[in-house]
């Protein structure tokens, strides 16, 4: 059964970087629609949090990696997706986290229905990611240019990530 009520649950995203300018994917599998795609690391934001300190839990829970590596730096991005079974509208944050290597990603604190759901991560170079069928949010590419040239507020030094 679907609710096609939009949801509004405040949530927030991490695009992570490493030195080979790769982005870091998670693949989820939603059970309700049978829908396999990509997106970054991220989720809600309890009550009481910052995005900025959900944007550090979600990235520790999800991957691993230390929630100390997402910077204050974020660029809003307007999405429009269904999961499990909920129509979701909203503008999310969508922090940034470089690191100086390619750390490996070891989920740290699932819930239930991540274990349920999560089909494996990827670093994935921006012409690898402009080729994917399921992505969320499918203008990621582009949603994301402004934060990476918002980047210690200068340009970033790579162009590839324009679509």
């Amino acid at each position: 059964m679907s609710d096609e009520t939009p949801s509004d649950r405040p949530a927030v995203r991490i695009i992570c970087v490493d030195p080979s300018d790769r982005i870091l994917l998670l693949q989820w599998h939603d059970p309700v629609s049978g829908r396999l795609f990509w997106e970054p690391p991220g989720g809600g934001v309890e009550s009481m949090e910052t995005p900025l300190d959900a944007a550090r839990r979600e990235l520790f829970e999800e991957t691993g990696l230390p929630g100390e590596a997402v910077q204050d730096i974020s660029v809003p991005v307007v999405r429009d997706f269904h999961w499990l079974g909920r129509h979701y509208v909203k503008t999310e944050p969508f922090y940034l986290a470089r690191f100086p290597d390619t750390p490996a990603v070891a989920p740290a604190a699932f819930t239930p229905e991540e274990n349920d759901t999560y089909a494996g991560a990827s670093w994935l170079p921006p012409p690898a990611i402009a080729t994917l069928k399921a992505l969320e949010p499918p203008n990621l590419l582009q949603a994301i240019t402004p934060l990476l040239a918002t980047e210690t507020g200068r340009p970033h030094r790579s162009t590839r990530f324009r679509r």
